[in-house]
């Protein structure tokens, strides 16, 4: 079994440039290689570059489980200025001397924010309230209330450059954190205000910014390789032919007698067939992509 070859199917690890919306992105690889099937897995903020994962042809399909993988960032956080963006995009609502702060007055704001914490989304983001985008309310001039959301942060590290009140930022993080928020808030924190800056991405679970390619020059893997994240499991011609009509199994037919999956299910070629979860007693597919010969 193999996947249908007549329209490109696959997974792109994308180098976003500054500038470029993942929106972008999207169109841009979809004229490069000839379909209207492709899709991203997150939002990466017009001004940051870096890992953007994208799918192709039936592998839009199996972006629902790169979504929460967990992302890696490095930026810089400027002390004594606020924006309306929090970012430098946006237009300056306050500033602050915070020309006495230390590296270890900053270090400590940074370990309030790491761990399990709630955050309030930035009012310029994709989130949606009440039906509608709050970038489109911002741009309106207001500003509605925002729950809180649990998110993690695993590392959080800061470190001084040649500018006394820029600090770099490593961070790692769980799906759905907001970085212009961790920095707004570790202005804050400090008794001022401070702003993000150059952000990169430099991963998306295990995909990091050194296999990515630039946007020009799109590179397919294969739909197998976009699920490596997860623990596969290999079937035989037998299982193959009952997973290709998505079938519902017992645990122990697909050779998963624990965990919680997701699975990723492949035939003895290394083509992905589908995924899999658990399913009362045993496990059903979510996704089938390739069907019965």
């Amino acid at each position: 079994m193999s996947e249908n070859k007549t329209e490109p199917n696959g997974i792109l690890i994308i180098d976003k440039p500054a500038g470029w919306t993942s929106h972008d992105v999207v169109a841009k690889c979809r004229g490069i290689l000839g379909t209207k099937k492709v899709g991203h897995s997150g939002t990466l903020d017009p001004d940051a570059t870096g890992v953007l994962v994208l799918g192709v042809g039936k592998c839009t399909r199996i972006l629902q489980y790169l979504t929460g993988l967990p992302k890696r960032y490095v930026g810089e956080i400027v002390l004594g200025t606020e924006t309306t963006t929090l970012d430098a995009s946006g237009e300056v609502t306050a500033t602050y001397d915070m020309s006495s702060v230390t590296l270890k007055e900053v270090k400590a704001a940074a370990a309030q924010l790491t761990g399990d914490i709630n955050q309030v989304p930035p009012m310029v983001s994709a989130l949606k309230v009440e039906g509608r985008r709050l970038h489109e309310i911002a741009r309106e001039g207001r500003e509605v209330e925002r729950q809180p959301r649990p998110v993690t942060v695993s590392q959080f590290d800061v470190t001084e450059t040649s500018h006394s009140h820029i600090f770099r930022c490593d961070i790692r993080c769980s799906t759905g954190t907001y970085i212009r928020s961790l920095a707004a808030d570790l202005g804050k924190i400090l008794k001022g205000g401070a702003h993000l800056t150059n952000l990169r991405r430099l991963s998306v679970g295990s995909f990091t910014v050194e296999e990515a390619h630039p946007i020009e020059n799109p590179v397919l893997i294969p739909a197998a390789a976009g699920l490596r994240d997860f623990k596969e499991v290999r079937v035989a011609e037998e299982v193959a032919i009952e997973v290709s009509h998505g079938k519902v199994l017992k645990r122990e037919r697909l050779g998963v007698d624990d965990g919680s999956g997701p699975w990723p299910v492949l035939d003895l070629q290394g083509n992905l067939l589908a995924v899999y979860e658990p399913h009362k007693t045993g496990v059903k597919p979510t996704v089938v992509l390739v069907g019965p010969s």
